[in-house]
């Protein structure tokens, strides 16, 4: 039988994994200010999918997959937080205009 040691980390791996593929897009929106073609709704379900993710993990106590669902969700709420910003100020401008 494998450790729940094992298993964990193999969670944890993945859940780490599941964080370095968002960095493109978090690097996208905060260092070269784009956002288009980034679905808002998309976003949304993604965050609410990962609430119940760290929900579940909380109730089948797995370490891994609370963490590795905190990790990501801060990545998608960043990436969700600048792209409100940037079409807000986007807004303002033509506005403005």
């Amino acid at each position: 039988m494998v450790s729940t040691e094992f298993i964990e980390g193999i969670g944890l791996i993945a859940g780490l994994l599941g964080v370095i593929a968002w960095l493109p897009q978090l690097h996208k929106v905060w260092f070269h200010n784009l956002h288009e073609g980034i679905s808002v709704p998309t976003i949304l379900i993604i965050c609410f999918a990962l609430v119940l993710w760290i929900i579940y993990g909380y109730l089948v106590d797995s370490f891994a997959l609370v963490v590795a669902n905190i990790a990501a969700g801060s990545c998608v709420l960043s990436v969700a937080v600048r792209v409100f910003q940037l079409r807000r100020n986007e807004k303002i401008q033509n506005t403005n205009n």
